[in-house]
């Protein structure tokens, strides 16, 4: 059946064409398996609430009729504003309009939530779930009615010139009063916005399931801050459930994230934001203990999960574009433009990123272009049957104008405290720092990079202000499910790189930077290619300590004790250096040129990106072996192959933009040379 929604209907309908529904969440409540909810254009300000599962031989669909002609959002307009000081208007806004949740007065709180501290004093100050907005522009909140007048640049914020624009808020018990310095502009001539609901499509139960998404504009939701072992808010979201489809949408301006694929409330385990609510469990244990609640709570592949976010335009968030813990397991991301997530810094802490995902397992982010994010993608603990895959990443680094984030270090792709396998092949990254490797497992294929790797060997384990070692056990998991197969830390290496096109895009500060961030050992590197690897052993060196074929008894235990929490080995070969960039100091087969002018630029034209670059003009002849499955072997701990989902083998034999690549065998993410000069977005 065919559900019919339409905003500027005369009256309110029953859903039938002739006399269509005003609201899109009239037509949740009535959709059952196999229903379609036709919207017609318009703007619909209101919370979807889904309140029936699909099936997966019967989803229910809702669709826009025009893509991005109908909007669903989170905010109401805002007029009658009236001069107060310079620059500065205010208005008042009748509590009413909240029903009974009012995002000025709710603060953005969580673990892993960096909250900013009154300088003087040391005390935390709030961030609220408000915001106010000109012309789809979301103003950065104050503290204080004077700073909101004075409207000066916020020096973390990587979009400086847009800092000054401030909003200022005074919760009454009948009424809010909001300030806004609109810096010259009369708010009563522009498209100005507030928040006002929490979310705009997004189930307030768990298990509705094989819900579709299409062609929607979805902006402005007063979201929470998501952290992992909590339940993670999303201005669309689908609250561990199981096979969503998001698709062709314009997802922006959440206050924090704008698609949860998360973790649902453990409040009757008592562990939602353990950490805020009782300080006494480490926040390494209060994740662990998520993960096995879950389990025990029916955490499965047959129960959550296998979810696609596909050809969306996901941009402008506070915290992340698409954030996920468990819930997101066996999805698709794939074809998205994600870009300028947490770029105004107001908003700092461990959970940022274009996309930001714990449990990653059998997760494939292919096609997607990501830019101007303080992370690009981060995939942290339980990284598994993850695979990054023809994306386009650049640009997601600190601005020349603002100071280092909260983070200390950003980068196009973040693996962190995951046993592996995760598979990061066929990408052009382009930032300063390519790939941050806090974990181990990672096999790198077929990529260009023009930053560097960092936190090799680093950036695991928390030490605290006593110098006391925490240990960050992590779960792994039997190979393509969720069950937790054990737990570990990090010994680093059992990294694979091959075929790789390395060049130094950037200067090279010749000594390292070790770093602290929330107590742990973060080593940044600035020299492009494989030199941070050196100390480590080949596999024959590595498994000739453990007399493999000898009878072993407990003596034997003892004396191999030490070897079995050293370094893992490191396979590397096949890679091509440029400018500077430094081979592993044992690879064979590699090419090294460190005089030719290399030129690695990416240019827009007419909407469209291509490389400029040259370095296929000075690779010679050289070239380097196909690989394979059977190549890459088993990521160490959980003993599972670099494989597909489906447990079949992968063979390198597609590049970047889905070319064949045959027997003669290039480095980098093009089969030929003449498909580096094609349009890459």
């Amino acid at each position: 059946m065919i559900i019919y929604v339409n905003a500027s209907a005369s009256r309110q309908g029953n859903g039938s064409k002739q006399m269509p529904y005003k609201h899109i969440n009239d037509a949740a409540k009535v959709a059952r398996p196999g229903d379609v909810v036709s919207v017609a254009p318009g703007v619909y300000r209101e919370y979807v609430n889904p309140i029936h599962a699909g099936r997966e031989d019967a989803r229910i669909e809702y669709r826009s009729e025009v893509p991005l002609g109908a909007r669903i959002t989170g905010a109401e307009l805002l007029t009658g504003w009236q001069p107060y000081q310079g620059t500065t208007w205010v208005a008042k806004v009748d509590n009413g309009v909240f029903n009974g949740f009012n995002p000025y007065a709710e603060p953005v709180a969580g673990d892993w939530y960096f909250y900013p501290k009154n300088p003087a004093t040391g005390e935390i100050m709030d961030m609220h779930r408000g915001a106010v907005y000109m012309n789809d522009q979301m103003f950065y909140e104050t503290f204080t009615l004077e700073e909101c007048v004075k409207g000066e640049i916020f020096a973390p914020s990587w979009q400086p010139e847009l800092s000054i624009y401030k909003w200022f808020a005074q919760v009454g018990e009948k009424e809010t009063t909001i300030y806004a310095n609109f810096q010259g502009k009369n708010p009563n001539e522009e498209c100005v916005e507030i928040n006002v609901r929490n979310n705009c499509f997004m189930p307030d139960k768990k298990g509705v399931g094989f819900i579709t998404l299409s062609g929607f504009v979805v902006d402005k939701a007063a979201t929470n801050w998501a952290p992992p072992a909590a339940f993670q808010d999303g201005m669309i979201g689908a609250h561990w459930s199981k096979g969503w489809i998001i698709e062709d949408c314009d997802i922006s301006n959440s206050r924090c994230c704008g698609i949860s694929f998360g973790n649902y409330h453990q409040t009757e385990k008592g562990n939602d934001n353990y950490f805020s609510n009782k300080h006494v469990k480490s926040p390494t244990q209060m994740e662990r203990d998520s993960v096995c609640i879950a389990q025990y709570d029916g955490w499965t592949k047959e129960t959550v999960g296998s979810h696609i976010v596909r050809r969306c335009h996901i941009h402008d968030c506070g915290q992340a574009g698409i954030v996920g813990r468990m819930g997101c397991v066996f999805s698709i991301i794939e074809d998205n433009h994600i870009h300028n997530i947490n770029n105004s810094q107001q908003l700092t802490g461990a959970e940022m990123g274009g996309i930001k995902f714990h449990s990653a397992i059998d997760v494939i982010f292919r096609r997607n272009h990501i830019h101007h994010c303080t992370m690009g993608i981060w995939t942290d603990w339980q990284a598994q049957g993850t695979r990054i895959t023809q994306n386009l990443l650049h640009d997601n680094q600190v601005p020349a104008c603002c100071p280092p984030s909260a983070m200390d270090m950003s980068q196009d792709i973040f693996v962190e405290v995951g046993h592996g396998p995760t598979l990061i092949d066929n990408n052009i990254l382009l930032s300063k720092a390519s790939i941050r490797w806090a974990t181990q497992g990672v096999a790198v294929v077929h990529n260009i990079m023009a930053g560097a790797f960092t936190c090799v060997g680093a950036g695991t384990d928390m030490v605290t202000s006593k110098g006391a070692t925490q240990r960050r056990y992590t779960p792994y998991h039997i190979p393509h499910r969720t069950e937790v197969a054990g737990f570990m830390t990090i010994l680093h290496g059992d990294n694979r790189v091959y075929n790789n096109i390395f060049v130094q895009k950037y200067p090279y500060e010749e000594n390292k930077k070790a770093t602290e961030s929330m107590g742990f050992n973060a080593v940044t590197n600035d020299r492009a290619g494989n030199a941070v690897f050196d100390e480590y052993p080949t596999y024959e060196e590595w498994i000739a300590k453990f007399k493999l074929g000898q009878r072993a008894d407990m003596t034997t235990m003892m004396e191999l004790m030490d070897y079995h929490f050293e370094h893992l080995p490191v396979w590397i070969d096949g890679n091509a250096y440029f400018g500077g960039a430094l081979p592993w100091n044992r690879e064979a087969n590699k090419l090294v040129d460190n005089s030719s002018e290399i030129k690695l630029e990416l240019v827009e034209k007419d909407g469209k990106l291509t490389l400029d670059t040259n370095v296929y003009d000075f690779l010679g002849d050289f070239r380097c072996g196909m690989i394979t499955s059977d190549i890459l072997g088993e990521a160490f701990e959980p003993e599972e192959r670099f494989e597909n989902p489906d447990g079949t083998d992968i063979i390198f034999n597609e590049d970047y933009l889905g070319d064949h690549r045959g027997v003669d065998v290039l480095p980098g993410p093009f089969a030929t040379a003449e498909a580096a000069s094609k349009q890459v977005w």
